[in-house]
């Protein structure tokens, strides 16, 4: 401190040594003699003359910080005809007049009494004038003046931030760029070496430097580890004048991390491990793990295993665990204590990322041998089989042997099994199993024809160790045996026409018959048909077997007559071709029926042939019920007729078009309050005369265009329609008053729907309107409107 105050007033000493030396030599420069003549001869000799001032100056100069005890004396103002007698004062004006910078008005110096920071303002602006004290009147112009802040090195160099962070990898070059730092000096940078500043490393050597003109810091030594050192504290000072001595300085922290590269490859701790797995362990059970150590980190770490060798490579696997970087060994296929108790496997740690730069550190991969030891278990029984199949065939005794399953201990101690079925699959209980040898055999008789197939489960499990126990399917096939008579494929009815003697019989058959047999194919067909012994020359029907399965029911005479007798019933034996055979008599019913010519059958009932005899009594019932209803309903309509005293049909004579156009027009509903007149429409012989609008007064008259106008009785209601609609278009004395706007519009307020046909007459309609023809000429023209196309193309 006491170096710096030296420092200052040696400063200020130089500031004021200069600034006098400046001043004097101006006033010397710029004084003029003042109010008097003087006279100076130009290039051609003329006289010119000029007025002299009494003084001329620029700027003044005072040092900043001072802190004298005496104001700082900024300069003297004089002027030429000051005699020194006192009758000249001097004032002063402008910035800082009065408050920073004071006049002695006799003499003219001017002082500062306040301590200037040149940073908060560099300079201040002043007006100067001389006028005499007692009248003052100006004896001088008014001349403005600057007075300037000298600097002194006052402020130090600031950094931008506190604090740095930066990042460099690892294993970098020597000059390696990594961070550039930047201070600021409020001083003058124009003036001397204040804001002059010089970078320097306090600390943070030897691992880096820093440029002492930009500030740009680099690494200084090569091959800087990471793993041994990963962050990096240095300390950078600015310092001004150049950086010599007496300058000032500031500091800033630099936090340097080096970033990692794979410079690393993985290693395994041990060369071998061991590790142990149960001969009970399923596919997919973690049987232990290993762990290579890489000091890099992030993906530079990353490590995947893999199995390159060994004997146990088809029975164990090995994943890579990513959260902890772990190789995992898990069992593949089952293992055997008794077939092989110990096996090896050769790891392989490798890195996934590999950085080209670094190749030469290679490889970046290790290896190492991992011994399993097969542990003895306990194991449950094992089945001979994976499966078995067994037969039986279908009505034997209670207690036949189907078959047998065998299962044995694995393990050395060879435990005795005992045997059971599962109930859950035998629900009936149709066997049972013997639980000391397996043998298999049937609690009551079976049918094929209910289930050809029973599938059941049987357990082995050990006797001195109950839990210890094993599952097996078994399938029972249940063997035909020729115990269902074959049938009638389906109820069949044959039908005989009733003929006389004379006619030939017909070589068609009057059925073909098959049958059905629930026994296998080799118990069923092929079947034989035949009459039975005692009706074998039956002389009105025959069977003759087809030899395909099927056969023929043919009629041995002619002759056959529904009043003697209409229902045959025919027994038919049919017989398997099974072991023994098995037969059934089936009855096969025969009608005699009556047919046309074609021999197509009319009917079969036999009281329709005895009809020209009499009515039965059910046909009289039925006529007389119908008669009594006709004659109930011919009373009500005369009773309701006498009641209304109105014919109940309107005979009046109507216009046809006056009646659709009533029909069809739709109100607008509730909110329609603009309804058209609709008289236009329902006097349609009002077209042969010019009909006046009521709503307006027409300008003058318009004649309608005659070769408009239909005929007085056409029925083409569009043709009137577009008649209109042409008038309307073509008169001047009417708005666009047209009647086609009503027919689209629907009152907005209306819920009802649409009541309109007037497109039926273009929409595909399912009205059928053809009886309007039978209602008589009266309705004549209805019919011709909505009849059928073909009734129109009749017509015409």
């Amino acid at each position: 401190m006491k170096e710096n105050y030296c420092l200052q007033a040696a400063l200020v000493c130089l500031g004021m040594l200069c600034h006098s030396q400046a001043f004097s030599t101006e006033r010397r420069g710029h004084l003029r003699p003042s109010f008097h003549g003087h006279h100076e001869k130009g290039k051609e000799g003329q006289v010119l003359q000029r007025s002299k001032r009494g003084w001329v100056w620029n700027q003044f100069f005072v040092i900043e910080e001072y802190t004298g005890p005496d104001p700082v004396l900024v300069g003297r103002l004089h002027s030429d005809i000051d005699s020194g007698d006192g009758n000249i004062k001097y004032i002063l004006s402008g910035e800082g007049a009065g408050t920073i910078f004071v006049i002695d008005d006799k003499s003219g110096n001017i002082h500062a009494t306040k301590t200037l920071d040149r940073e908060e303002r560099a300079q201040y602006t002043l007006m100067a004038q001389a006028v005499d004290r007692d009248t003052n009147r100006p004896l001088e112009p008014p001349s403005e003046f600057i007075v300037k802040v000298q600097d002194i090195n006052d402020n130090p160099p600031e950094f931008l931030h506190e604090t740095y962070h930066a990042n460099v990898p690892e294993r970098s070059n020597v000059g390696t760029s990594v961070i550039q730092v930047t201070a600021s000096d409020a001083d003058d940078p124009t003036y001397g070496n204040s804001a002059k500043l010089v970078y320097s490393i306090l600390e943070g050597q030897p691992y880096f430097s820093v440029e002492a003109q930009t500030g740009i810091i680099r690494t200084a030594l090569p091959n800087m580890d990471r793993e041994a050192k990963e962050e990096y504290h240095v300390v950078i000072q600015a310092k001004d004048m150049g950086g010599h001595m007496g300058g000032l300085s500031g500091t800033t922290k630099v936090t340097i991390t080096l970033t990692d590269v794979n410079d690393n490859p993985p290693k395994f701790p041990q060369s071998v491990y061991q590790m142990s797995v149960s001969e009970a362990a399923v596919p997919g059970e973690e049987v232990g793990r290993v762990k290579a150590k890489d000091p890099d980190i992030g993906e530079n770490g990353l490590v995947a295993y893999t199995i390159v060798d060994g004997d146990g490579m088809e029975l164990f696997e090995i994943t890579t665990d990513y959260d902890t970087q772990e190789g995992v060994v898990k069992l593949k296929k089952p293992v055997d204590f008794e077939t092989k108790r110990a096996y090896s496997l050769k790891v392989e740690a490798a890195n996934v990322h590999i950085d080209p730069k670094f190749i030469s550190n290679g490889p970046f991969k290790d290896t190492v041998t991992i011994k399993i030891a097969v542990e003895d278990a306990d194991e449950p029984p094992m089945f001979l089989a994976p499966s078995y199949i067994h037969e039986v065939q279908e009505n034997a005794a209670a207690g036949t042997v189907v078959g047998r399953v065998h299962a044995k201990d694995p393990d050395a101690a060879n435990s005795p099994i005992r045997y059971s079925i599962d109930r859950h699959t035998d629900l009936d209980r149709f066997f049972t199993i013997n639980p000391e040898d397996g043998f298999i055999k049937t609690t009551k008789p079976l049918d094929r024809e209910e289930t050809a197939w029973l599938n059941i489960s049987v357990f082995a499990a050990e006797i001195h160790n109950r839990h210890q126990e094993a599952k097996v399917p078994v399938s029972i096939r249940v063997l035909d045996v020729n115990d269902n008579a074959p049938k009638f494929a389906a109820p069949y009815e044959g039908f005989i026409c009733e003929s006389d003697q004379t006619k030939p019989l017909s070589n068609q058959p009057i059925v073909t018959i098959s049958a059905d047999d629930k026994d296998d194919t080799a118990n069923g067909p092929r079947f034989i048909f035949s009459l039975p012994p005692e009706i074998i020359h039956n002389p009105n029907f025959t069977v003759r077997d087809n030899r395909d399965n099927t056969a023929g029911v043919y009629a041995r005479r002619g002759g056959f007559s529904r009043q003697k007798q209409d229902l045959y019933l025919l027994p038919i034996v049919i017989s398997d071709g099974g072991i023994p055979p098995m037969s059934s008599t089936n009855t096969l019913t025969i009608r005699v029926c009556g047919c046309d010519v074609n021999g197509a059958l009319l009917s079969c009932n036999a009281e329709a042939y005895i009809l020209n005899a009499g009515l039965s009594t059910g046909a009289l019932i039925a006529i007389l019920a119908c008669i009594v209803i006709l004659l109930v309903i011919v009373v009500l309509f005369v009773t309701l007729r006498r009641q209304k005293k109105e014919p109940l049909i309107v005979f009046e004579e109507e216009d046809v078009r006056e009646n659709i156009i009533t029909y069809d027009d739709e109100g607008g509903g509730e909110e329609d309050t603009e309804a058209f007149d609709i008289a236009t429409l329902q006097n349609p012989d009002g077209i042969n005369g010019f009909i006046p609008r009521k709503d307006i007064k027409p300008e003058y008259q318009y004649m309608p265009r005659p070769g408009l106008r239909p005929a007085p009785n056409s029925v083409d209601v569009d043709d009137f329609i577009n008649t209109r609609i042409q008038e309307a278009d073509n008169d001047p004395t009417a708005p666009p008053y047209d009647s086609i706007q009503i027919y689209g519009y629907e009152g907005r307020g209306s819920v009802a729907g649409s009541l309109s046909s007037l497109e039926s007459a273009t929409t595909d309609s399912d009205l059928d309107y053809d009886y309007l023809q039978n209602w008589g000429p009266r309705f004549k023209k209805l019919a011709d409107l909505y009849g059928s196309k073909d009734t129109f193309d009749d017509d015409s």
